[in-house]
């Protein structure tokens, strides 16, 4: 008996030893035995959007939210609104393939004005087919350039891609589209400037509502350009391979405003 109590008190002494020479405490070995991956999602089946909310506690707006995006652009209030303030400089060419879509980090003193608040540009992304519908009418894809001001609120510029001519301004970050799902790459020598994906007409519409992924959170000031730019089938094409279908399907509009630029 003595020796089988020995060789326990000897374990657990080697356990905690090991914890110690390690960094940790009991306490935080509790706690990391607890700590759980965040929860898989995506756009079809049983981790489609419809079963978001339902995935974890944290994702609870994608179902209970009440301004969520995107939405159906349909009888927006013409309004006088200010036009857009946008000072954007180029950045080093900086993509990755995050498993959802193909995201361009920006880093660069690029900012919007929006509201008296300066929004600075963090990074842009791409969805096919387009999130946002105008008179329940979806575009081949939809680019989202994402701002964020010192609150963490944040503001994202939304332009339509319709099929037409090869998008030039694209081009560079096409060559080197990451097939695979994994870590940031920084590519070597190129720069990108994303006043150039803008369109030259201006005019916009512009709402209140969320993110268009999970936590699908309500505090995203959306500006949805009216006309979109040109991207050729071939562009489509290519992105559509990786990403068949990563699009939302539109919400609800409830009691919101809906404004268009005139």
């Amino acid at each position: 008996m003595q020796r089988r109590k020995l060789l326990r008190d000897l374990s657990i002494g080697a356990v905690g030893v090991t914890a110690i020479s390690l960094g940790w405490n009991f306490r935080d070995l509790v706690v990391a035995s607890k700590q759980k991956e965040k929860p898989h999602w995506g756009y079809i089946g049983e981790e489609g959007p419809e079963n978001w909310g339902k995935l974890s506690p944290e994702f609870s707006s994608c179902n209970l939210g009440t301004a969520q995006s995107p939405i159906n652009i349909n009888s927006p209030i013409e309004a006088n609104l200010d036009q857009l303030e946008i000072d954007y400089q180029s950045s080093p060419l900086r993509i990755i393939n995050n498993g959802h879509t193909i995201q361009v980090n920006y880093q660069s003193e690029s900012i919007l004005k929006l509201d008296g608040e300066t929004y600075k540009l963090v990074q842009f992304h791409f969805h096919h087919p387009s999130e946002h519908k105008v008179n329940s009418q979806n575009f081949p894809m939809e680019l989202h350039l994402v701002h964020q001001n010192e609150k963490g609120s944040l503001a994202v510029l939304g332009i339509f891609l319709k099929q037409g001519k090869a998008n030039k301004a694209l081009e560079s970050i096409w060559e080197v589209l990451p097939e695979k799902q994994g870590k940031e790459q920084i590519i070597p020598n190129v720069e990108i400037n994303a006043s150039e994906l803008l369109p030259t007409d201006k005019e916009f519409y512009r709402y209140y509502g969320s993110l268009t992924t999970p936590p699908c959170s309500e505090k995203v000031n959306w500006i949805v350009y009216k006309k979109p730019i040109e991207v050729s089938v071939a562009q489509v094409q290519k992105f559509s391979k990786l990403f068949p279908l990563n699009a939302r399907p539109v919400q609800n509009l409830n009691r919101r405003f809906l404004l268009g630029s005139n």
